[in-house]
């Protein structure tokens, strides 16, 4: 296989990944996976993996696996789901047309012959749910490019890179009021001191890989987005190698612009500047001060204390 283009969508929970993922979906030369891409396996273990589920890791794979074996691997559970119970996905009345008989029979012919390396594996992935895909909204063509998003794949970055040279990474980052805010509408929630951990965790750590990975990673601020929404996605269409279009300066699923809540593609609801402001003042004033008291350095690092509605938790300049 030849001429694969990959962008991973990273960020933490409520970041305003899946808002980003949908921004990008409705792009004439992307190829948007339509729920989470849950590339992980059960077969990775680090000193991370106490942190994070590991759907959301980059996978490793055994030697001597057969291709539908390999198929298997991946945890990808929100598409899993909707194609074998679909009832029992948040995703029940998409109108997704994808025969999961024939995405393993892609996925197999995509893999090829042994040996099976997991660049392979995970190409063959995404090629085979888009060529098994009936009714995406524009047709295919050489030279697209896959775009994924799984939340905290930028922690792994390096094992990305490490398969696919030239794969960009686009991190996003929230302020972690509005982020904690939103993490609370999930029926089970973090606690508050958990997400402050993983919330340094996973951005100090990606903006380590930025700094070695300059062609392959970069740090967008969520805010930035909502601010302006076309300065933020020229940078982004740059950064990822395509033009820029109109179709990103609002959220679609398959081409469709999403005109009310982005649920259930994610617990932020709206992709506004207003909306991101407003939800902080839902927090207790004890859950401001110990957000404030847990991130400020890493939040005074990305510039958050020159925005007008934090600088009061991180001191203005």
């Amino acid at each position: 296989m030849v001429d694969f283009n990959l962008v991973m969508i990273s960020a933490g929970f409520e970041h305003g990944g899946n808002v980003t993922h949908r921004h990008l979906d409705g792009h004439s030369r992307l190829l948007v996976y339509p729920f989470e891409s849950q590339l992980g396996n059960r077969n990775f273990n680090d000193f991370l993996s106490s942190v994070e589920r590991v759907q959301y890791r980059y996978p490793e794979f055994a030697e001597g696996l057969a291709p539908a074996e390999l198929y298997e691997q991946f945890i990808d559970e929100e598409m899993k789901t909707f194609l074998r119970k679909r009832n029992g996905s948040k995703f029940r009345d998409t109108a997704l047309d994808l025969d999961e008989k024939e995405r393993i029979a892609d996925f197999i012919q995509f893999l090829g012959q042994p040996p099976h390396f997991r660049r392979n594996a995970v190409e063959a992935f995404f090629r085979a749910t888009f060529s098994s895909w009936k009714n995406y909204y524009t047709s295919q063509r050489e030279g697209m490019t896959y775009v994924g998003y799984s939340p905290t794949i930028g922690i792994d970055a390096d094992r990305v890179v490490r398969d696919f040279p030239h794969a960009r990474i686009m991190h996003i980052i929230r302020n972690p009021f509005s982020a904690y805010r939103d993490t609370k509408r999930r029926p089970f929630p973090q606690t508050l001191n958990r997400y402050l951990i993983t919330w340094n965790i996973y951005h100090s750590t990606v903006e380590m890989f930025a700094r070695m990975y300059p062609s392959n990673v970069r740090i967008f601020r969520y805010e930035d987005l909502v601010g302006d929404k076309r300065s933020f996605m020229e940078e982004v269409s740059k950064f990822i190698g395509v033009d820029f279009e109109p179709s990103m300066l609002y959220p679609s699923w398959n081409g469709v612009e999403i005109k009310e809540n982005i649920a259930p593609w994610g617990t932020v609801l709206k992709s506004t500047a207003d909306y991101n402001r407003e939800i902080i003042s839902e927090l207790s004033n004890a859950e401001k001060t110990q957000i404030a008291d847990g991130t400020r350095a890493v939040a005074r690092h990305f510039g958050y204390h020159k925005i007008p509605y934090l600088s009061e938790y991180y001191g203005a300049e």
